[in-house]
């Protein structure tokens, strides 16, 4: 139950089907989560095996609605590649 807490959606971007055939996957994830529980998560969730797990925190953006500032949130996302062998499979 609580990898979905950890993982809030993997990501399909252009960028992010290019790297598919290198065994490697983008996750939106939970901003407190390490790099240990983002892989027992998707050890969890997809059933496959982990081989690395890199993090990135892409900070929000500065928005003007009419005449006020504000802010997007900070949203932090997860590379991660699988073992040899392993795929995860997406359904459209």
């Amino acid at each position: 139950m609580i990898s979905h807490i950890i993982i809030k959606s993997l990501i399909r971007t252009e960028k992010s089907t290019l790297l598919e055939p290198q065994n490697k996957y983008l996750f939106l994830i939970e901003k407190r989560a390490n790099k240990i529980q983002i892989k027992h998560a998707v050890e969890e969730i997809y059933k496959v095996k982990v081989h690395d797990v890199n993090t990135v925190i892409s900070p929000g953006k500065l928005k003007r609605v009419r005449h006020q500032l504000g802010k997007t949130p900070d949203l932090k996302k997860a590379w991660v590649t699988l073992k040899a062998g392993q795929k995860i499979d997406i359904a459209p």
